[in-house]
């Protein structure tokens, strides 16, 4: 997740689009800078532990010693960074790459592009890095900075397709983590938290179905982990409120790495369980997933109906 001052753009064409003057514009204004406020900006940049991980635990080794190994990239935003962490070893691509290692019982190099404040629209300059060496596995995480830009589903969909097939043709086996669930975010009140909800779960049904079309595995992020978060906010979430905690991360890495594994072709646990498709959350949204609709016809062209 990235600035959380895209929250004002959001408010704004709430206000705007949804036909509220006066005291309710003003309340949703307030509301995203109050969080502004709460959250504050990155008080240091993401860790980095780029490097070969070993199937016994060691690492990061020099990419000197990647004799063999098996090829791991990281795309995304801030989540895809680990902003938020206490440490390198917390870091949610550190934990899959020894994840992965261990479970394929070969090394895995470890090289993460993603960079805090990524929407869709930034990834193929990330991928484009990653070519120079291309990878055999990756994961990317993207969507919040969607939401909080205002970019349509229909084009942050079609932005996503595109760098999925650009890795597919490299070889790359792709796992993708959906948009989270903005909605669990404390410092968002009501109805601003409703907003940012509904937006950010039709974005992630809309990855969730084009991802699994041309061949990678979507990994549903609001659907599984929204209800800890929600229960368990003091544990989940960083110090700013916003970014998951290390315990977050690792509950996002658990349901992370059985896909990545399996892309890697080194799942030994049996076929993946289903998944769920379609958030309760999102479902309880109906009226302000229309308005979402709306926005879009505004910013762009309008989402296409899609069936459950």
């Amino acid at each position: 997740m990235g600035a959380m001052r895209g929250l004002r753009f959001v408010a704004v064409a709430a206000g705007t689009l949804g036909g509220l003057y006066g005291a309710a514009y003003g309340l949703l204004t307030n509301q995203a800078r109050r969080a502004e406020r709460i959250i504050g900006p990155p008080v240091a940049p993401p860790f980095l532990a780029d490097g070969v991980y070993r199937p016994d635990g060691s690492g990061p080794l020099p990419p000197t010693e990647d004799d063999g190994a098996l090829k791991f990239a990281m795309f995304g935003d801030s989540m895809a960074a680990g902003l938020g962490v206490d440490g390198p070893d917390q870091l949610p691509s550190v934990v899959l790459a020894r994840g992965l290692a261990e479970e394929a019982g070969r090394a895995v190099r470890l090289d993460t592009y993603a960079v805090v404040g990524a929407a869709t629209r930034d990834l193929p300059a990330q991928v484009e890095q990653a070519l120079l060496t291309p990878p055999d596995v990756a994961v990317i995480i993207i969507g919040a900075n969607d939401v909080t830009t205002l970019t349509t589903v229909p084009d942050a969909v079609a932005g996503l397709e595109r760098v999925i097939r650009t890795l597919q043709d490299a070889g790359c086996g792709v796992v993708v983590g959906t948009c989270p669930d903005l909605g669990v975010i404390r410092p968002i009140a009501q109805p601003l938290k409703s907003i940012a909800r509904a937006w950010s779960l039709l974005l992630a049904r809309a990855q969730r179905r084009a991802v699994a079309r041309i061949g990678a595995i979507p990994v549903a992020l609001a659907d599984l982990l929204a209800p800890e978060f929600l229960a368990r906010p003091r544990e989940f979430f960083s110090s700013d409120q916003f970014h998951p905690s290390a315990v977050g991360y690792d509950a996002a890495c658990s349901v992370l790495l059985p896909a990545l594994c399996t892309v890697a072709g080194v799942w030994t646990g049996g076929p993946l369980p289903k998944l769920p498709t379609r958030s309760a959350l999102a479902e309880s949204r109906r009226p302000t997933a229309k308005f979402i609709a709306r926005v879009n016809q505004r910013f762009g062209r309008p989402v296409r109906p899609l069936s459950p």
